[in-house]
């Protein structure tokens, strides 16, 4: 979806100092410098952006196509297409996603949950140790050595 379509133009801020406590519903973008307390859920049928920035604390569920996180987030996260998690996102929740970039310093307590199960897309792979048609000369040489 994001790959190379433009994204949506993130529209709305929550500044930093700012607290909002209940729900939001959100259209396009949303970036969060401050705090939500409720849930944050981008409306369906259009494609959509949430931006957790590092300042940011949110305490609920979060539901949006691409979610960008290097905040604190206390529920649970599902990304309907893309979660990426930067080097100074706490995330206390079960986490669900189609695709996942996760940067190192990232920290999850919770379990994760690719949501596309489109496993007879992908070609099944062969271990070339399993592999009796080739002899040892024949094998490839890899950096580890002759397998």
């Amino acid at each position: 979806m994001f790959g190379k379509k433009s994204q949506p133009p993130i529209k709305s801020l929550i500044a930093q100092g700012s607290c909002i406590e209940g729900n939001l519903k959100f259209t396009d973008g949303l970036r969060i410098d401050g705090e939500v307390m409720g849930d944050i859920r981008a409306n369906e049928g259009s494609p959509s952006i949430l931006v957790i920035s590092e300042s940011a604390c949110v305490t609920g569920a979060i539901h949006a196509d691409h979610v960008i996180i290097n905040g604190r987030v206390m529920g649970p996260v599902h990304a309907a297409e893309l979660l990426e998690l930067q080097p100074k996102a706490k995330i206390q929740g079960d986490v669900a996603y189609k695709a996942l970039e996760m940067h190192q310093g990232a920290v999850i307590f919770g379990q994760l949950r690719p949501t596309n199960h489109e496993v007879s897309d992908k070609p099944l792979l062969k271990l070339a140790a399993n592999n009796v048609e080739k002899t040892r000369e024949d094998a490839p040489v890899s950096g580890f050595g002759r397998i």
